[in-house]
């Protein structure tokens, strides 16, 4: 059946032109941001020509599942291409408030394509997994183990992908050595049906793949959604309140806290070893672990060396600052007055 329009309105070839030529503007286009208000202007304008194309479509029962592809006219093959090329406009609205219902949309409007691309034959092609995961799982005789599944699903996904590039490629080049003939009009029938045929069999590659963002997209914004949707108690014990720390004065040792005192009232004055004891009794910090094979005589052994360097420090400090002072007081030479010039 060819394709007709109503005499008060553009024709049917007007509205899918308008909207695919929108489409390929918007795929050239150098604007900075997808969300210009020129670029969303024209997917507006795309989207309802393309819809009212649809509708015409529709109306028209151009296609059919009980008839073969030899049985559509060649003029009208070409609006095949409207399901695909809405979900495709469809998809560069950039209203994030409705993302997900934009992604959905452009999910049915590929798989409508796809299945009407499958019921004339013109491909051979496996949806993606989300929408033959219920019969996979009936059909599927025993489980697998987990791993060796995703491989062998990344292979088969990998493998796919790489012969799906090579024949968009070709159709590419096909399509290129075609297309001004089919423009110029000097293409005969055969020439015309074939290549709508192969702008079908490109834009179903073009499709797969959308579709399989789409899928990924969507795992990402539901999980989004179910986090800001859960209460705050699932998503994790909150941490325990600590005591606040009253202020002290921290001290070397106890002789160093009853000399010197915190200086005024009402500041307690706490030793290292009593700081520690306290915060170790709070959990906040662990004991020390002994050094398998160290008996209590050794650790005092060691500790008494240590007092004893500390000490030996001590006094070499102060015997340095004895003699810097005596340097102050006795000028070079003071004293020698045997060996004067």
């Amino acid at each position: 059946m060819m394709a007709e329009a109503g005499a008060d309105g553009p024709r049917l070839a007007e509205l899918l032109a308008l909207g695919r030529r929108l489409w390929e503007e918007l795929e050239a286009s150098t604007e900075p941001s997808s969300g210009a208000p020129a670029v969303q202007d024209k997917v507006r304008q795309g989207l309802d020509a393309l819809k009212r194309a649809a509708a015409m479509v529709t109306q028209l029962e151009l296609f059919s599942e009980n008839e073969e592809l030899e049985e559509v006219a060649s003029a009208d093959l070409k609006f095949m291409l409207l399901p695909a090329l809405l979900g495709a406009l469809t998809l560069k609205q950039v209203d994030l408030s409705k993302r997900r219902e934009h992604l959905e949309s452009a999910r049915e409007h590929f798989l409508h394509f796809l299945k009407l691309c499958g019921n004339y034959g013109l491909c051979s092609f496996q949806l993606p997994s989300s929408t033959s995961s219920e019969d996979e799982s009936r059909s599927s005789p025993a489980p697998q183990d987990p791993g060796q599944s995703t491989l062998l699903a990344m292979a088969k996904s990998r493998s796919a992908k790489i012969e799906r590039y090579k024949q968009k490629k070709e159709l590419e080049n096909k399509l290129a050595s075609m297309s001004s003939s089919v423009e110029s009009g000097t293409a005969d029938e055969d020439q015309i049906r074939e290549f709508y045929i192969l702008q079908i069999q490109k834009w179903i590659g073009t499709s797969l793949e959308e579709m399989e963002s789409i899928e990924q997209e969507l795992v990402i914004l539901k999980s989004r959604d179910a986090a800001r949707q859960a209460p705050a108690g699932s998503r994790g014990s909150p941490r325990p309140a600590r005591t606040p720390v009253k202020p002290f004065i921290l001290t070397r040792d106890a002789a160093q806290a009853r000399v010197f005192g915190a200086g005024y009232p009402g500041l307690p004055t706490m030793t290292v070893d009593d700081w520690y004891e306290e915060r170790r009794k709070q959990g906040i910090v662990s004991t020390p672990q002994r050094v398998p094979g160290t008996s209590d005589e050794e650790m005092q052994k060691q500790q008494k060396e240590t007092e004893e360097e500390e000490e030996d420090d001590e006094e070499a400090l102060q015997k340095a600052r004895d003699w810097d002072d005596w340097k102050d007081t006795h000028p070079r030479g003071y004293g020698n007055r045997h060996n004067m010039g």
